[in-house]
């Protein structure tokens, strides 16, 4: 061996080879049973890994989280009816630290009973929420400290009418909003009428106002529940959760506008929708899948999306290997897909196949009471 080679081997020996890379993940809960508020843990970028979780902040029913787009803050709901002795749920704001803990910044009321949503514009300037119970939209500016400030006007529109399946849609029941890749329109599923209302977005000031067209009505007793963006801008995607379908929507830029382009089934035909429902819809950060959970069938539908289309084509469907999947997340690298299951209280990693969008079992999970949502934070 020459005197380099054995200085190689040395050095093999003594340098220690490189951490794998993680990613941290956030996990909302109810917290009506063993829970105490959000959790966390890392994912292993290589394996799909979970680390075990531990407490990251006690909150109540915190069912919805979101990460600001720097990456310095989680905002989070509290699903109540009541919060601090007010009518209406909460809305807290939490700094994150080096370590990926959280501490609280402030906390606001939501607006409305029961938020259930929340996500914020792509700069990070405002935060929407949608109220289920209430049956409302609310916003809020982010000031640069991290706090959560309500606009003196024009931060909540309480949603009107009902839909076509009685009593479930007596009333209005906003159940996500989200905001165009511009930042300029803000999107509210709303189940309880049937429709997806349309505002315009002041992220600035933390305001919103109704768009013209104000809104795009599905089927009936279909029930819209999430929605999410191609990353184009052109298309969107909305699970309805009363049908146990996905809608495929064509995104007019300038306008705002939504056209329905088709609407597939999520399970198998001839499932009865008595005891199933959709529940999340989101598409893979390449553009190329769309994913959607099926509580009580306990599945995730995959479809490939046409890129001059938009229009979908059925994929497969695989068990998130536990009851009631309520929500899931797509890892930033677009690997790996993460499934809470609701009433099993496991959370479960599939890879996501990178050529055909399929998924696969990695064999990894975790243990987390009532887990509904998951977020990430890639450092």
């Amino acid at each position: 061996m020459t005197r380099f080679q054995k200085l190689v081997s040395l050095l093999a020996l003594t340098v220690p080879a490189a951490a794998a890379a993680e990613t941290l993940v956030y996990l909302g809960t109810y917290t009506r049973g063993e829970s105490k508020g959000i959790y966390r843990s890392t994912l292993d970028e290589a394996s799909g890994e979970l680390s075990d979780p531990m407490l990251a902040a006690e909150l109540e029913n915190p069912s919805f989280l979101v990460v600001s787009p720097d990456q310095k803050y989680l905002f989070a709901v509290s699903e109540n009816e009541k919060f601090k002795g007010q009518e209406g749920g909460g809305v807290s704001s939490f700094a994150i630290g080096e370590d990926g803990g959280l501490t609280l910044i402030n906390q606001v009321n939501s607006g409305g009973g029961a938020p259930c949503h929340i996500s914020t514009d792509p700069k990070g300037k405002s935060v929407l929420v949608a109220n289920y119970m209430g049956g409302s939209t609310s916003s809020y500016q982010i000031a640069a400290d991290g706090k959560l400030v309500s606009p003196a006007a024009g931060g909540f529109i309480q949603h009107e009418g009902q839909g076509a399946q009685l009593p479930r849609q007596a009333s209005p029941h906003a159940h996500s909003v989200n905001v165009d890749p511009s930042g300029k329109r803000a999107f509210v599923a709303d189940l309880g009428l049937d429709k997806v209302l349309i505002y315009k977005l002041d992220a600035a000031v933390g305001t919103i106002a109704p768009n013209n067209p104000p809104f795009i009505k599905l089927p009936g007793a279909t029930g819209p529940r999430h929605f999410s963006f191609h990353p184009s801008g052109k298309w969107a995607y909305t699970n309805l959760e009363m049908s146990l379908q996905v809608a495929a929507l064509s995104h007019d830029a300038e306008t705002g506008a939504l056209e329905v382009l088709e609407i597939e089934s999520t399970v198998p035909d001839g499932t009865e929708r008595k005891g199933n429902s959709t529940a999340q819809c989101l598409v893979h950060p390449t553009g190329k899948w769309v994913y959607v959970s099926n509580r009580g069938h306990n599945s995730i539908a995959a479809f490939a999306i046409d890129q001059k289309t938009g229009k979908l084509d059925f994929i497969e469907r695989e068990s998130t290997q536990g009851e009631i999947p309520r929500n899931f997340g797509i890892d930033p690298s677009g690997k790996f897909l993460i499934a809470g299951n609701q009433r099993s209280d496991n959370v479960v990693v599939l890879k996501i196949n990178q050529d055909t969008g399929s998924l696969d079992p990695t064999g990894h999970e975790i243990k987390v009471p009532a887990a509904v949502c998951i977020r990430f934070l890639k450092r």
